[in-house]
């Protein structure tokens, strides 16, 4: 199994201790292994029955196709809430909406994927499939941003964003006393 993301292992340490993890698009589980070693509890959501069959070591699976069907995952007509909703690699727009309703308040969202530039290095070469400039920042404009990144890795070669944000505890009000958001454990 592939190693966690450096932007996921990057903020675990504002996790809090058990916190409740959604990792969309989970693959065979490389997030949910490493952040159930931590003491994490982990819900993976993904299409592949055959990664899941994986990634059910680590935390509870749902099996679902999240871009042809409805949300899976609702408590009372909501969706069920996280401490922590993680996307990796993964990029279906309409699905915003749900993920940032996915949060509980403080809840931390980190995503990274693919953007525009990647159709020069590799694949996904779509636009469908590629943020454009600045996009994670529109998309998270509710949050509180404490990390956001846009450019070129080398290893493998690739054009990303990712951003970390946190849902306000009281809606956004950019009056109120600010939130002490650890920057690193340094």
């Amino acid at each position: 199994m592939s190693e966690p993301s450096g932007w996921v292992q990057r903020w675990q340490h504002v996790m809090p201790e058990g916190a409740r993890v959604l990792d969309v698009a989970c693959g065979s589980g490389r997030h949910m292994a490493w952040l159930a070693q931590r003491g994490c509890h982990c819900t993976g959501i993904d299409r592949s029955a055959e990664a899941l069959a994986a990634a059910r070591r680590y935390g509870h699976t749902v099996l679902a196709d999240i871009e042809n069907a409805p949300w899976p995952l609702m408590d009372n007509g909501l969706p069920q809430a996280f401490d922590v909703v993680l996307v990796s690699n993964y990029l279906w727009r309409a699905l915003f909406p749900v993920l940032l309703q996915s949060l509980v308040p403080g809840g931390l969202l980190l995503y990274e994927t693919f953007a525009q530039g990647n159709e020069s290095v590799g694949k996904p070469s779509r636009p469908d499939f590629l943020l454009q400039q600045g996009e994670l920042l529109q998309l998270c404009q509710s949050l509180r941003i404490v990390a956001f990144e846009e450019g070129y890795l080398p290893n493998p070669e690739r054009f990303v964003q990712r951003i970390a944000a946190f849902r306000p505890l009281h809606g956004f009000d950019a009056a109120q006393a600010p939130v002490r958001y650890p920057l690193s454990l340094k």
